[in-house]
């Protein structure tokens, strides 16, 4: 295919799966591609966003970062989608928690996707866009988690493009239900519903914006394996 390798992802047409299992940090990537896939091959190093095709249960599936924020995920799925014809992106990733009903180590299925970015600015509509994720994959990320029995809550979470803000306040997201901030899923959700494909957040809590808990870096790249169990299932 003449658009691969792209200009971020040194993979040639064919050498990702259908499938795809996306983290930000992309030693989390090369955890996974250890732990759950049989012969892996790395497709991707450029900038050293690790990217792995293997096989899991006898089926073909990928691993690979996406960086943090809006911007990275946006360039790496859209050209998932759009270049390399994949079709399912399940992300799995921290989140932090706005809601006392959370506590750390609990998973979000990401319903929908809040957020204050102006991604959507670019496809001109005429009012605004609610990025949501596939029915049957949310459903299926449910079955699993009771199946595993792992805490977990399905709803709206938020993408927001500042991490340090100057006027932190997300009281206005609590009082609308909104369950724990997420950065990327609102536009890895927007990608697929362009490109007419499938894709699915699944966070695990690593902060609490509330009460203050929170987690150590080397926690988040290696033991949040639930959010991973869960993802591997829907292959």
């Amino acid at each position: 295919m003449a658009k691969t390798p792209t200009p971020h992802i040194g993979a040639q047409y064919g050498d990702i799966a259908e499938t795809v299992i996306m983290a930000g940090d992309p030693l989390r990537a090369k955890l996974m591609a250890e732990k759950f896939l049989d012969n892996p091959v790395q497709f991707n190093k450029v900038r050293n966003m690790f990217g792995f095709t293997g096989m899991r249960d006898g089926k073909r599936v990928s691993v690979m970062g996406h960086g943090m924020g809006i911007p990275s995920i946006a360039i790496y799925t859209y050209e998932l989608f759009n270049f390399y014809d994949v079709k399912t992106i399940i992300r799995v990733g921290s989140a932090g928690a706005l809601t006392e009903a959370l506590h750390l180590g609990d998973l979000v299925i990401a319903q929908g996707a809040c957020t204050d970015s102006n991604y959507a600015a670019q496809y001109q509509l005429p009012g605004t866009f609610a990025p949501i994720g596939d029915f049957s994959l949310i459903r299926s990320a449910a079955e699993a988690c009771e199946k595993f029995g792992y805490n977990y809550k399905v709803g709206n979470v938020m993408s927001s493009d500042v991490f340090y803000s100057d006027h932190p306040d997300n009281q206005g997201w609590i009082n609308m239900g909104v369950l724990a901030v997420g950065m990327e899923i609102a536009a890895l959700y927007m990608n697929a519903a362009r490109s007419g494909n499938r894709a699915l957040g699944i966070c695990t809590i690593s902060d609490h914006l509330i009460t203050g808990e929170v987690t150590t870096a080397e926690q988040r790249q290696n033991t949040f394996t639930n959010m991973m169990d869960v993802a591997f299932s829907l292959i």
